[in-house]
C-alpha cells in the first residue's frame, strides 16, 4: 500500500443523506455538510475557533455508531454514512431547543437579534408548540460592559462563541465565565466592565441577543435598513464594512456576510466609528472670510470666489502650494495632482506620508511578486513585524497573523520599540530602544529566519530612506523567498502615493516634470496661495488658503475660504489598502451641503475655464487604469465588490532623499487624525485614547 507524500492529499468517499460525497480526510462533518448545501444548524460551532460541542444542536446519525454524534467534533472517515435529518435528529434537537428554550425569555418582539437569531430560526424550524418545564425562569438585569457593549445574561445560551472570538481571534481574552448550571454567565475581564478592543466582535458572533450593540439597540429592525457594502475610512488595512442605512442615516456597521478581504473580522473603527459622519460639527455650509470671520455662502459665491483667485494669482505669476489627503479617493488624488500640475503649473504637491512604499519601491527593482497581500499574511510560513504595535496599529493584519499561527502553525517574529500581543505567540519577540540597534537585532534572528521556507516582512516608518535598501539586502542574504509590506497608516495613505501626491513624483513613482517643495517647506515659504484638500496640515505663512474639508479643524478654521467635502461613506471610488489592493467605495448616505472632492475640483476647473477631462469618478479609473503604472486593474473583481492588487512599477524610482518627512501618526486602536476626534464611539470607551507598545494588551 502506497504511503500519501506531505503534499499529496488524502481523500475518502461517505454517503451523506444518500449522496455520495468525496472530501480530504480529517475535514469535519459539519464542514463537510456545509460544502454539500445541507445545513446542520449549530450554536456553539464556528468555523476557523476551537471545538467546542456545548449546545449539541449539530447531532447526525452515523452509521454503526451506538449514539447520535455531534458533527463539529467528528472527522469524516471512508464509507461513513451519515443521516442529518432521520426521526432520532429531528427530535434530538426539538429536545436542545426545549432545554434552551427552558430559561430563555421570550422577548423576541424587543430583542434587537429579532430577525437574525440562530435560535428564532432553529425554534421555527424544529421547537416544540409547548415546553415541558414549568420552573420559574432565572433572571438577572441586564448589564452594560461598556458603552459598545451590553449583556442579557438570560438570553446567553452558553456557546462561548464570545470567549473563543475575543480569546483566539483578537488574542485579548477579556471574557470568561463564572457559576455553573442555571446560574451560569459570561463575565468580563474586569469584574463588572470590559477592558477591551472594543471591537464588538463578541456581539456579531453572538447566535442570540445576549450581548447587543449600544450603538445600534432599539433603534431599528434589520429589514428596515438598506445594507451598504463599502471599505472602512479609517486605517489602511482596508477592510469592507456593511453599512446599515435607515432614513439616510447610518445606523450599523459590520460584515457579516464575509464579503471583503477582513472577512467578517472588523474592529471598533469599522463597527462603531462611522458616527463622525452625523456629527454635530459638519460643515454643511462653504465658508468665506469677510471682515475677519469665516461667514457661511452659496456655493456658487464660493467656487466663483476660489476660481477668481486662483486665476489672479496665475495671470500674476504667483505661487501655489497643494496639499493632499490621505482619505480622498484613487480618482480624487489623481485629479488633484492633475489639476496642480496640468491647471496650476506648480510642482508643489505633497501629503501626509506615513511610510516609505518610494524607497521600498526602488530597493525592489527588478524583482516580481515581492510585495505581499492580506491573503499572503494568513497563509505564509513565517512572519517578521518591524517597528510597529501591529494589533493596535493594523488590527487586520494583526488578526491575519493570528489565525495563520492557529490554523498553520506559523512562525512570527517581531522587532518592536516594547511590547506588543503578537509576541504572546512569536517564535522570538525583540525590543530596541533606538532605531540604531534595530539592524543588530534583526542579526540576531538571521539565522533562525534562513531555516525558514518563506517570510513576509512588514516594516513601518522605523525603517526608511536608505534602511529600506538595506532591509532588502538582509531579506536577500537570507537565501529564501521574502515579500514586503511597508506599513501606512491611512485608507488611502498607499493610494495617495501611487497617485503622485508627492513634490517630486508623478503617478506610477515616476518622476515628476519638476520639481516642487515639500509640504513643511511649503508652510514656510509664504506661498500666495495654499489649498489643502482634505488634510490638517497648518497654514503656515501662506498668504491665503482654500481648505476642502468635513470639519472646522485648525487648518480649516484658519483658512480664507473653507468648502465642506463629503466623507468616504457618501462618495464612489477606489481606495488601495497597505498592501496595494484596490477596492471600491460605494455611497451610503448624504449629507446635504456637502459635495465630494472630485465635484469641487472640477466645478473649480470649470470656472476657471480648465480642460482636465471629465470629473466623475468612472471617467478619472479608466485614465488611472491607462496611465498609472500597476493599475490596470480588472474592473469586473472591484465592481462586485472584491480586491485587486496593484502592480506598481517594476525600476527603479527616484527618490527625493528626504526620508525624515515619513513619520507614522502613531495611531492607536481608539485614534484616527480628525475623524476618531469626531467619533464620540472611540472616545468615549475608557481605553481612549490608548497606549502602544503598553503593557495592557
Amino acid at each position: 500500500m502506497m504511503t500519501a507524500t506531505p503534499t499529496e492529499v488524502t481523500t475518502v468517499t461517505l454517503s451523506i443523506n444518500g449522496q455520495s460525497v468525496t472530501a480530504p480526510a480529517g475535514t469535519l462533518l459539519i464542514e463537510v455538510c456545509k460544502k454539500l448545501g445541507t445545513e446542520v444548524p449549530a450554536f456553539c460551532y464556528y468555523e476557523g475557533f476551537s471545538l467546542q460541542a456545548a449546545c449539541r444542536m449539530c447531532l447526525v446519525e452515523i452509521e454503526k455508531f451506538p449514539k447520535l454524534q455531534a458533527s463539529c467534533t467528528i472527522p469524516v472517515s471512508e464509507g461513513m454514512v451519515v443521516r442529518t435529518e432521520s426521526p432520532a435528529v429531528v427530535a434530538a434537537r426539538k429536545d436542545m431547543l426545549e432545554f434552551l428554550l427552558s430559561n430563555h425569555p421570550l422577548d423576541c418582539p424587543v430583542c434587537d437579534k429579532g430577525g437574525e437569531c440562530e435560535l428564532q430560526d432553529m425554534t421555527f424550524r424544529y421547537g416544540a408548540g409547548e415546553s415541558r418545564f414549568t420552573e420559574i425562569k432565572v433572571h438577572t438585569p441586564e448589564k452594560q460592559w461598556s458603552p459598545v457593549v451590553f449583556y442579557d445574561a438570560p438570553r446567553c445560551i452558553l456557546c462561548y462563541r464570545c470567549v473563543r472570538v475575543c480569546d483566539e481571534g483578537l488574542g485579548v481574552g477579556a471574557l470568561g465565565i463564572q457559576y455553573r448550571g442555571v446560574g451560569a454567565e459570561i463575565i468580563p475581564n474586569m469584574g463588572d466592565h470590559l477592558n477591551c478592543d472594543e471591537c464588538g466582535a463578541c456581539i456579531d458572533i453572538c447566535p442570540v441577543g445576549a450581548l447587543t450593540s449600544g450603538a445600534y439597540r432599539y433603534k431599528t429592525r434589520p429589514w428596515e435598513m438598506n445594507h451598504v457594502g463599502t471599505v472602512c475610512t479609517h486605517c489602511s488595512n482596508g477592510c469592507k464594512t456593511t453599512l446599515g442605512v435607515r432614513t439616510d442615516e447610518i445606523i450599523r456597521g459590520n460584515n457579516r456576510d464575509s464579503s471583503g478581504i477582513n472577512g467578517e473580522f472588523l474592529c471598533g473603527k469599522g463597527r462603531y466609528a462611522f458616527d463622525f459622519n452625523k456629527h454635530e460639527d459638519r460643515l454643511t455650509s462653504p465658508l468665506i472670510r469677510k471682515d475677519g470671520q469665516l461667514v457661511e455662502v452659496s456655493w456658487s459665491e464660493a467656487l466663483k470666489a476660489v476660481a477668481t483667485k486662483f486665476s489672479e494669482t496665475q495671470a500674476a505669476g504667483g505661487s501655489f502650494g497643494v496639499i493632499g489627503g490621505v482619505h480622498s479617493t484613487n480618482e480624487e488624488n489623481y485629479f488633484l495632482q492633475k489639476f496642480a500640475r496640468q491647471g496650476l503649473k506648480t510642482a508643489n504637491l505633497d501629503h501626509q506620508r506615513t511610510g516609505d512604499v518610494p524607497a521600498l519601491l526602488d530597493a525592489l527593482s527588478g524583482k516580481s511578486d515581492v510585495l505581499a497581500t492580506t491573503d499572503d499574511l494568513y497563509n505564509t510560513a513565517a512572519a517578521l513585524v518591524i517597528g510597529s504595535d501591529l494589533a493596535q496599529q493594523h488590527p487586520f493584519l494583526a488578526y491575519q497573523l493570528r489565525a495563520n499561527g492557529r490554523h498553520h502553525n506559523a512562525r512570527v517574529y517581531t522587532v518592536t520599540p516594547g511590547k506588543v500581543r503578537e509576541a504572546d505567540y512569536a517564535a522570538a519577540s525583540l525590543t530596541y530602544g533606538s532605531t540604531s540597534e534595530l539592524f543588530g537585532k534583526l542579526d540576531e534572528l538571521r539565522d533562525r529566519l534562513k531555516a525558514e521556507p518563506e517570510l513576509v516582512i512588514l516594516f513601518s516608518d522605523a525603517i526608511k530612506g536608505a534602511d529600506v535598501a538595506k532591509l532588502v539586502a538582509y531579506g536577500d542574504s537570507l537565501g529564501i523567498t521574502v515579500k514586503y509590506v511597508a506599513l501606512v497608516d491611512y485608507s488611502n495613505s498607499r493610494g495617495a502615493l501611487d497617485m503622485g501626491l508627492l513634490p517630486t513624483l508623478g503617478p506610477g513613482y515616476h518622476a515628476a516634470p519638476v520639481n516642487g517643495l515639500a509640504a513643511p517647506d511649503m508652510l514656510a515659504a509664504g506661498l500666495d496661495v495654499l489649498w489643502v484638500v482634505g488634510a490638517d496640515s497648518g497654514k503656515g505663512n501662506a498668504k491665503f488658503t482654500v481648505v476642502q474639508d468635513m470639519f472646522l479643524t485648525p487648518t480649516a478654521a484658519a483658512a480664507d475660504i473653507v468648502l465642506p467635502s463629503a466623507s468616504a461613506y457618501e462618495k464612489s471610488g477606489t481606495v488601495t489598502n497597505v498592501c496595494g489592493q484596490v477596492q471600491k467605495l460605494k455611497p451610503a448616505v448624504r449629507t446635504m451641503g456637502t459635495k465630494p472632492d472630485l465635484e469641487i475640483m472640477g466645478l473649480i476647473a470649470r470656472e476657471m475655464g480648465l480642460n482636465l477631462g471629465i470629473w466623475t469618478h468612472d471617467h478619472v479609473l479608466t485614465e488611472i487604469r491607462s496611465g498609472v503604472a500597476g493599475y490596470n486593474v480588472p474592473l469586473p473583481i472591484i465592481q462586485t465588490g472584491g480586491a485587486a492588487q496593484a502592480q506598481p512599477v517594476n525600476g527603479r524610482v527616484p527618490l527625493d532623499g528626504r526620508p525624515e518627512l515619513v513619520q507614522s501618526a502613531q495611531d492607536t486602536l481608539f485614534t484616527s487624525g480628525t475623524l476618531g476626534r469626531y467619533s464620540k464611539a472611540l472616545t468615549s470607551v475608557i481605553e481612549y485614547p490608548g497606549k502602544l507598545y503598553s503593557d495592557n494588551q
